[in-house]
């Protein structure tokens, strides 16, 4: 959000307020970070941001790295063991100029009084200049959403919450983290929240554990870091929030989901990682000579940030708008630099090579070409930003194409809202060109979850022979059979949307045009069928909570106020009006077809303002691997 990357850049301009619209010459320095730090601040501030606010070298704490005496040094790493020894050797070596140490999380007083020994028999005592716990242990990958950490991950996984053999011990210790990084979130946000979760699962133990550490906080007035200057970052400043814990296991369908919005595709079909797309680069289509070596296919990134409107605009869109977007978009970009090439033959230079705009002479002073020519950075970024979103959706669509991902995707959609079945669920798993047997397997799990009563042990049995031809690897449905015998649960139309509208897009071919090759990325007249659903589970949960509704879902939530210091649960007052602003916690997992659905609703609701994070954010892939390892015998 908008204050994590302030209080980033605070850190950066070492913990004193960047001053705006100043000329001055940044302060040149380095920042040395571990990969917990690495994870927070890269979705957060690009390189060229990094350097702008006077950082020349950013290096990994444990990475071999050469004294520069001379230059002031920023810290921002977890309070770990390994990670003080590390911060006392840089002293005892006289590594830089001066430290500014500023940790993830608060650290210990016994990790303290290390550094000040290594300080001291380092005689670095002055050159420690600042110590600062930033309370910044999550990763901030949207303005509404964060997760709690990528290193380690496993470690907080659904698979290591869930796993039959886990010991009270493991599990405290997992809860204990999840804890520390939401009291982070919150004492970042300024804000102490009304604390809602289920009964019974690992949500209330993490409502448990946060109201606890949030009241501790409160008590000790003198260093509560909700009060005085500590609540001037915050967002929510008129009304407390709500904050909706959730348990992955409320909802294990739509992990699974085969979807159909730009950002949840990409996440699901490519290596989509903090913000950040890798992809296989196209490498021509001539063949290598017989007997050659094939060519080594390159890695291509691609940042999708919050700088680039077109991401901003369409993330959440379903893809055939996303792929007439970018087309409009190519031919706007088209007709401005028809008009600059006009311009050129105009002013009596259509003598000269007609090259790239890029390349036109900057030294006319027409005031039409002047003005042509000032927006030369501009269209230059905008083909920048269309070459990107080409070659992303164009690899997007290779996968629905070779998989027959819409198949998939509209099937499932029916399946969740119990919609007439135009072909049998038999049919589509024994396709040998519908899908990878992972797909396959997703959408028998979506079938087995979502079905009122499970098949019988004939049926079951057809099933598996047929998954088991195409490659499927079982385990998975194995665990899904228990988790549904211990849950009890089968779920009902009304768990998956049973007010959703049904919107048909019908759209002609978009044609994008990249160097010679003309790409028919959207099949000429086809008609897809989508359905937006409003209420996926976490969602119609939020309203439930949000609006102060009864309903017998929700209506056992417990209710953790923090601020009230003492006092049974029962006895605690309750905030009788509906809630502007939430946040969404989903223990166990979440994903971006969530997310979106969070975004969706919100947009409807005039006022509100919702967040949504999640202990780990997993695609259908990871996740399906974890339920099988949980369903190995």
């Amino acid at each position: 959000c908008p204050v994590t990357a302030g209080l980033s850049m605070r850190m950066l301009n070492f913990n004193t307020s960047p001053l705006k619209n100043t000329a001055a010459e940044p302060v040149w320095k380095v920042l040395i970070y571990d990969r917990f730090g690495q994870d927070i601040i890269s979705p957060l501030l690009a390189v060229k941001e990094l350097r702008d606010m006077g950082i020349t070298l950013h290096l990994l704490l444990h990475s071999d790295r050469d004294p520069i005496p001379d230059v002031p040094a920023i810290y921002f790493v977890m309070p770990t063991e390994e990670n003080i020894d590390r911060i006392c050797q840089d002293l005892r070596n006289q590594l830089y100029e001066s430290y500014y140490l500023n940790f993830i999380s608060a650290i210990s007083r016994s990790k303290l009084e290390d550094i000040a020994s290594a300080a001291l028999s380092a005689n670095a005592v002055t050159q420690v200049t600042k110590v600062f716990d930033q309370y910044l242990n999550f990763i901030t990958l949207e303005d509404d959403m964060f997760i709690l950490c990528n290193q380690n991950k496993e470690l907080i996984s659904y698979h290591a919450i869930n796993k039959p053999d886990i010991m009270d011990t493991e599990m405290e210790a997992i809860m204990d983290t999840i804890v520390d990084s939401l009291f982070c979130f919150f004492v970042t946000l300024g804000a102490v929240p009304i604390i809602r979760c289920p009964r019974g699962n690992a949500a209330e133990m993490v409502a448990v554990k946060l109201d606890k550490k949030l009241r501790e906080n409160l008590r000790d007035a003198r260093n509560s870091l909700f009060t005085g200057d500590n609540m001037g970052a915050g967002q929510f400043s008129f009304q407390r929030p709500l904050f909706v814990l959730a348990d992955r296991n409320l909802d294990l369908a739509t992990p699974l989901h085969h979807t159909w919005t730009y950002q949840a595709l990409i996440h699901d079909v490519l290596d989509f990682h903090l913000n950040r797309v890798s992809m296989d680069e196209s490498v021509g289509s001539e063949a290598s000579p017989s007997g050659a070596r094939p060519k080594k296919k390159n890695k291509k990134s691609y940042d999708l940030t919050a700088a680039d409107k077109f991401w901003q605009k369409h993330k959440g869109s379903p893809f055939p708008e996303v792929a007439e977007s970018v087309q409009e978009e190519l031919d706007t970009y088209r007709a401005q630099e028809d008009e600059v090439k006009r311009l050129k033959s105009i002013m009596g230079l259509e003598g000269e090579d007609e090259g790239p705009i890029s390349s036109i002479s900057m030294s006319d002073n027409t005031a039409k070409l002047t003005s042509a020519v000032s927006s030369l950075p501009e269209l230059l970024e905008k083909k920048r930003l269309i070459d990107l979103h080409t070659n992303v959706a164009t690899a997007v669509l290779d996968h629905i194409k070779s998989r027959k991902l819409d198949v998939y995707f509209e099937y499932e959609e029916k399946l969740m809202s119990k919609s007439t079945l135009e072909k049998s669920l038999l049919d589509i798993i024994s396709d040998p060109d519908a899908g990878t047997p992972e797909d396959k397997m997703r959408l028998f799990l979506i079938f087995y979850i979502t079905a009122l009563q499970p098949p019988s042990e004939t049926d079951l049995d057809q099933y598996k022979k047929a998954l088991l031809e195409t490659g499927c690897d079982l385990s998975s449905l194995n665990y899904i059979k228990q988790w549904k015998a211990f849950t009890k649960i089968a779920a009902t139309p009304s768990n998956y949307g049973n007010s959703g509208t049904c919107m048909i897009i019908s759209h002609a071919a978009a044609r994008w045009s990249q160097s010679v090759v003309i790409n028919y990325l959207v099949r000429k007249n086809r008609v897809f069928k989508v359905f937006f659903f409003q209420n996926l589970p976490v969602t119609r949960i939020l309203d439930n909570l949000m609006e102060m509704k009864s309903n017998p879902e929700t209506d056992d939530y417990r209710y953790f106020d923090p601020k009230m210091l003492r006092g049974s649960e029962s006895s605690t007052p309750r905030n009788k009006n509906p809630f502007q602003e939430a946040i969404v916690f989903v223990v166990g997992g979440g994903n971006y077809i969530e997310y979106q659905n969070l975004v969706d609703y919100t947009k409807a609701k005039p006022g509100k303002r919702v967040l949504y994070g999640c202990s780990e954010l997993f695609n259908a892939g990871q996740f399906i691997k974890q339920l099988s390892s949980l369903g190995q015998k």
